[in-house]
C-alpha cells in the first residue's frame, strides 16, 4: 500500500529544490553586482559563477557560503521555499537535496538533506550532511551564530580552528559559529550527521 501523504499530493522527488542558479543571478541582479564584482567579492572566477547562475555547476559548501555573504543574504534564503509547507511534517521520499563536489576532482561528495524545509524568517536550520568516503569541507568559515551536531553514523573529523576533532557514531557537538570551522569524512564508509544552526546559514 502506498504510504499516506498530509498533502494529498504525490511527493516531489527528494532532489528538487528551488534553483539556486537563478536565484543567485537574480539577488545579483537586484544589487546591481557585475558578475565580476559578485565573483572578486566572493572569491571564485567569473566562469564558474557564470556557470552556477545557468544552473551548470555547483560551488564548494564554503564558496557557496561567500557568494551569499556577498550577496547579503544566506544559502538557506536563497533556497527558501515561495509558499509554507502544506504540513509540518516532511516525508523523507520528499525530502530537498543539495549536492556539492569535493574539492578533489573525484566523486566524492557531500549532501544536505533538508530535515526542515527552508522557509524565509525561520531562525532554525536542520539538515543531515552526507559525506562520502574522503569527502570534505576543509575551508573553514565563520558566520553569527551557533550549532550543534549528532553523528548518525561513520567517522567525523571535526576542526575548530586549530583543533582537530575525531568523532564516531553515537558522538555529539555543539560550537559558536563565529568559530572557523570545516569538516571531512576519514573513514571508508558514509558518514551521516544530523546538523542543527541558528540562525539559518545553509
Amino acid at each position: 500500500m502506498a504510504r499516506r501523504h498530509d498533502s494529498g499530493q504525490p511527493p516531489e522527488p527528494a532532489h528538487a529544490l528551488p534553483s539556486l542558479g537563478p536565484r543567485i543571478k537574480h539577488a545579483r541582479m537586484v544589487r546591481g553586482m557585475t558578475l565580476k564584482a559578485l565573483a572578486d567579492a566572493a572569491r571564485c572566477s567569473e566562469s564558474l559563477l557564470s556557470r552556477v547562475e545557468r544552473g551548470q555547476a555547483m560551488p564548494s559548501l564554503a564558496t557557496l557560503h561567500r557568494l551569499a555573504q556577498s550577496l547579503g543574504t544566506n544559502v538557506a534564503e536563497l533556497a527558501a521555499a515561495h509558499a509554507p509547507p502544506v504540513s509540518p511534517v516532511t516525508r523523507a521520499d520528499q525530502r530537498p537535496v543539495l549536492e556539492f563536489n569535493s574539492h578533489r576532482r573525484s566523486r566524492q561528495g557531500v549532501k544536505l538533506e533538508r530535515v526542515i524545509v527552508p522557509m524565509r524568517g525561520q531562525l532554525l536550520q536542520a539538515d543531515v550532511h552526507v559525506l562520502e568516503p574522503g569527502a570534505e569541507s576543509l575551508e573553514q568559515i565563520a558566520h553569527v551564530g551557533e550549532e550543534v551536531g549528532y553523528v548518525l553514523e561513520g567517522q567525523f573529523e571535526l576542526r575548530l580552528g586549530q583543533d582537530v576533532h575525531l568523532l564516531q557514531a553515537g558522538d555529539s557537538f555543539y560550537f559558536a559559529s563565529d568559530t572557523p570551522h570545516s569538516y571531512r569524512n576519514p573513514g571508508n564508509t558514509v558518514t551521516r550527521v544530523m546538523w542543527v544552526n541558528t540562525p539559518a546559514t545553509f
